[in-house]
C-alpha cells in the first residue's frame, strides 16, 4: 500500500446556486454571477485577472472561518472518503491513526463494510479486513472486529461470503446482499457508537468512490453511515490518475445535499514531483470547491501491507538474483503474506499459463475458492507445470488453499463449490474435505518440525489461520505442529499459517537457502524502522495536521 492517495470533498453545497460556484467573498460572487452562456474556463480567467492581488489571502482566510464552522453533534472523529477506488484511504487513516496516537489521543480506526481477501485474524479469533488491522496498529490498539463490522470476500460469480462481526454470516449473490441494508447498518453504526464509546475518537474510512449515486440508498460504507454519523469528512482524491478536478468538483457537486457540506478539507495523494509545482492547482481546487486542501502528499513507498488486487498490478520485481514465483491465482487471498520476500527476492505474481521455468521457488497461495482455482489450474497447464518443477527438485510451498491444492484430492460436499472430489497436485500426501459451512480463525505461535534443508532453520513462528475445510495428512510428516505436511526430501511443504514470512527467522532460512543453492551468500535481514512513524513524519510535513487535530481535541 503506498503513500499517496488522499483527497476528497469540499464545504457548502455548492451546487444548490448555480452560479456561485468559487468559494469566494460577495465582490468575487458577483463576478462570477455573469451570463449563463460564459464558460466555468472563462469564469476562472476573468476571476483570476479582476482580484489577482487579494484572491489567495481571501480564499485561505474563508477556508480558515470554514474549518471552525464545526456544527456537529460530535466533533471528536472524522470520516476519510475518496474519489475513487485506490485512491489512498486506508494509508491516510492510518497516517492520522498514528499521529493522534503519538500526541496522546485516544483513537480507533473504523470500516463499516470492506471488500477483500486480505483478511486479519483477531486475538480472540474473529476475521477483519487487514487494512484495518494495520490502521489499528498504527493507532497502537489491539485489533476488533467493530472496527470491520462487515467484510465482503468474493468468491466469484457475483458472491461473496459475508463476514459479520468476524464470523461468517453466509454466502449470497449481490442482488440478495442488498436486501439486507437496513439489517447491516443497523450492526455497523452499532459497531461505530461501541467503539466511540470506548476510544473517544475515531477515524472512519469509507468505500471505493463516494459518489456513486446508483448505490446512495443502499451505501452502507459512505453515505448512509455518513448521515448516520455526521462526522465531518475529508477527500482524498488521486492525482496521479489525472482528472483532479473533476475527480474533486465532480464528486462534491454529486453528494447528496446534506452530505457535502459535512466536507471539511481535501487531501492530494500520489503527487510526483515537487508539490510546488501544483501551487496554482491548490488555489484552483479551493477556489471551485470551496473546500480547503489540507495538503499535497507525494508518492512515496512506504511497506504496509496491501488491501486488495488493485495492488498486484503496482508491484514490480526488485533486481534479486533469486526469483520466487507466487501464483496468481484467479480468487488469490492474503497475498501480503509475501510482502517480506520482496525485499530479499524477486518476487513475481506469474498468471495462470504463463512458465514457471527458471524460478528458484515456487509459491502457491491462499485463495478464497480452492476448488474453482485449482480447476482452473489445470486447465491452465499451470498444475502441469508445478508438477514437472517439483520433478526437476524446485522447492514448493503452499499457504491455505494453496496447501490444499497441493494434495492428493479435495472433496467437497456443496460446502465450498459443487460436491464432487476434485484433482489435486499430488506432491503432498494429504487429502482436504469441505464437510462443514464452518471457518477455523485463530492465531497460533507454532514450532517447525526439524527438517532439512529448510523448515529446520524456521524455529518457532506466528501468524493465523482462516480457512474452511479439514485436511487429513497420509505418510508426509507434520511440517509445524499439528499443522501442514512437508515431503520426504523437505522441499516442498505446506501449511494453513498466515503471516508466515512476517517471521524474519522463516524469512532468512527460506532465502539462505536458496542463496546458497545458486552459490550466493545471502545477508540476513536488518530490522528496518516502524512503517508507522515513518508514514506519521511524511503526513506531518505535507498535510496541515493542525486544521484536522481540532476535530479531536
Amino acid at each position: 500500500m503506498r503513500v499517496g492517495e488522499l483527497g476528497r470533498k469540499r464545504m457548502l453545497p455548492i451546487r444548490s446556486v448555480k452560479s456561485a460556484v468559487f468559494f469566494v467573498p460577495t465582490a468575487r460572487a458577483t463576478l462570477l454571477n455573469i451570463a449563463s452562456g460564459v464558460s466555468p474556463g472563462s469564469r476562472y480567467r476573468l476571476a483570476r485577472s479582476t482580484l489577482a492581488g487579494s484572491q489567495r489571502s481571501i480564499t485561505r482566510e474563508r477556508n480558515a472561518l470554514y474549518l471552525n464552522s464545526c456544527q456537529f453533534s460530535r466533533c471528536m472523529s472524522l470520516m476519510v472518503l475518496g474519489t475513487s477506488s485506490h485512491a489512498g484511504k486506508s494509508t491516510v487513516v492510518a497516517a492520522l491513526c498514528r499521529v493522534l496516537a503519538n500526541k496522546g489521543i485516544s483513537v480507533a480506526p473504523f470500516k463499516s463494510q470492506n471488500m477483500s481477501l486480505n483478511s486479519y485474524v483477531t486475538s480472540d479469533g474473529c476475521e477483519i479486513g487487514i487494512a484495518q488491522a494495520m490502521q489499528a496498529f498504527a493507532a497502537r490498539v489491539e485489533p476488533r472486529p467493530e472496527m470491520n463490522p462487515v467484510l465482503l470476500k468474493p468468491k466469484g460469480d457475483a458472491t461473496s461470503q459475508v463476514v459479520l462481526m468476524g464470523h461468517p454470516y453466509k454466502d449470497v449473490p449481490a442482488r440478495e446482499y442488498y436486501r439486507e441494508t437496513s439489517f447491516l447498518l443497523e450492526k455497523a453504526v452499532g459497531a461505530a457508537r461501541l467503539l466511540e464509546k470506548e476510544y473517544g475518537h475515531l477515524v472512519v474510512e469509507g468505500a471505493g468512490g463516494a459518489a456513486e449515486m446508483n448505490l446512495y440508498s443502499r451505501d452502507i460504507a459512505n453515505i448512509l453511515l455518513a448521515r448516520a454519523l455526521q462526522y465531518p469528512i475529508i477527500l482524498v482524491a488521486d492525482i496521479e490518475r489525472g482528472g483532479i478536478f473533476a475527480q474533486v468538483y465532480g464528486t462534491i457537486k454529486l453528494l447528496p445535499d446534506d452530505i457535502a457540506p459535512l466536507v471539511k478539507g481535501i487531501i492530494i495523494n500520489k503527487f510526483r514531483g515537487d508539490p510546488a509545482i501544483f501551487a496554482q492547482g491548490v488555489d484552483i481546487l479551493e477556489e471551485i470547491s470551496g473546500v480547503p486542501v489540507l495538503g499535497v502528499l507525494p508518492f512515496a513507498s512506504i511497506e504496509l501491507p496491501s488491501e486488495d488486487s488493485l495492488s498486484l498490478g503496482d508491484k514490480k520485481a526488485g533486481g534479486f538474483p533469486v526469483r520466487i514465483a507466487v501464483i496468481r491465482l484467479p480468487h488469490i487471498s492474503n497475498f501480503s503474506d509475501f510482502e517480506a520476500l520482496e525485499h530479499r527476492a524477486r518476487v513475481e505474481y506469474v498468471p495462470l499459463g504463463v512458465s514457471l521455468e527458471d524460478f528458484d521457488c515456487i509459491i502457491v497461495p491462499g485463495t478464497k475458492n480452492t476448488v474453482n482455482d485449482l480447476a482452473q489450474m489445470w486447465r491452465s497447464g499451470t498444475a502441469d507445470m508445478i508438477v514437472s518443477a517439483r520433478e526437476r527438485g524446485t522447492p514448493i510451498i503452499g499457504i491455505c488453499g494453496g496447501y490444499q491444492m497441493l494434495g492428493k484430492e479435495v472433496i467437497d460436499s456443496g460446502v465450498e463449490s459443487c460436491k464432487g472430489t476434485y484433482r489435486g497436485l499430488g506432491i503432498l500426501d494429504v487429502v482436504t474435505r469441505f464437510d462443514r459451512y464452518e471457518k477455523r480463525t485463530e492465531q497460533v505461535t507454532l514450532a517447525a518440525r526439524p527438517v532439512r534443508p529448510i523448515l529446520s532453520s524456521f524455529g518457532k513462528v506466528s501468524g493465523y489461520e482462516i480457512h474452511m475445510g479439514v485436511t487429513e495428512r497420509g505418510a508426509d510428516r507434520e511440517a509445524f505442529d499439528g499443522d501442514g505436511a512437508v515431503s520426504g526430501d523437505g522441499l516442498v511443504f505446506g501449511t494453513y499459517l498466515h503471516g508466515l514470512f512476517s517471521n524474519t527467522p522463516a524469512v532468512d532460512a527460506l532465502l539462505s537457502f536458496l542463496y546458497t543453492r545458486r552459490g550466493l551468500q545471502y545477508t540476513a535481514s536488518q530490522s528496518s524502522n516502524d512503517p508507522y512513524e515513518d508514514l506519521a513524519a511524511l503526513f506531518l510535513r505535507h498535510v496541515r495536521t493542525e486544521a484536522l487535530l481540532r476535530y479531536f481535541t
